[in-house]
C-alpha cells in the first residue's frame, strides 16, 4: 500500500474571527491524503482506518464519521470487487480532500466501468433478501453528493462529498 500525505495549509489564526466571540479565531485546513491499494478485500480496512483519522483531522462532526466511513468502505469494496475483479495487478486509488466545511473522497479503479443507473434498487421487494447490492444505496444515503464517471484510460471514478 502506498500512502502519501500531501502538504496542508493553515490560514493564519489572526485572520477570521468566530462571530460573537471576541478574541477567538478559527482556522481552515486544506489537506489531501492519497492511498494506492492492491485489489484484495483485506485492503479495505486500510482505507477505512485512513478515512477515520482523516475525518478527525478534517474537523467533521462525530455524528458524520460512521456514515462517511461506511460510504468509503462500500466504494472501495465496489472498486476492488466489481471494478478490478480482485485482480491484484490492478490498484484502487483513494484520495481524501478536506476543504473549509467539506470532505471530498475520490475512488478510482482500473476496471471496465459501469452505469450506476443499471444497478437494481435494493429497496424493491424482489431485492430485499439479496445478500449484496446495497453499496451504492448506502453511499447515496450517507454522503451529500455522489457522482460516477468513466476514465478515458479505463475504469471508474467515484467522487463523494460530505458537507459539515
Amino acid at each position: 500500500m502506498l500512502h502519501e500525505r500531501l502538504p496542508f495549509e493553515l490560514l493564519p489564526a489572526a485572520e477570521p474571527r468566530i462571530p460573537g466571540e471576541k478574541g477567538r479565531a478559527f482556522f481552515v485546513t486544506d489537506q489531501t491524503t492519497r492511498l494506492v491499494l492492491p485489489s484484495h478485500i483485506e485492503a479495505v480496512a486500510d482505507a477505512a482506518a485512513t478515512v477515520t483519522n482523516f475525518i478527525r483531522n478534517c474537523g467533521a462532526p462525530e455524528e458524520s464519521a460512521f456514515g462517511i466511513e461506511m460510504a468509503v468502505r462500500e466504494a472501495v469494496t465496489n472498486a476492488m470487487v466489481h471494478g478490478n475483479q480482485e485482480d491484484e495487478a490492478k490498484s484502487v486509488e483513494v484520495i481524501f480532500n478536506c476543504h473549509e466545511n467539506e470532505l471530498e473522497v475520490e475512488i478510482r479503479d482500473q476496471g471496465q466501468g459501469f452505469d450506476p443507473g443499471e444497478v437494481p434498487d435494493p429497496t424493491n421487494p424482489e431485492n430485499l433478501m439479496k445478500t449484496s447490492g446495497r453499496g451504492i444505496f448506502l453511499m447515496r444515503t450517507f454522503m451529500d453528493e455522489i457522482e460516477w464517471r468513466n476514465r478515458p484510460e479505463g475504469g471508474t471514478v467515484v467522487r463523494m462529498t460530505k458537507r459539515f
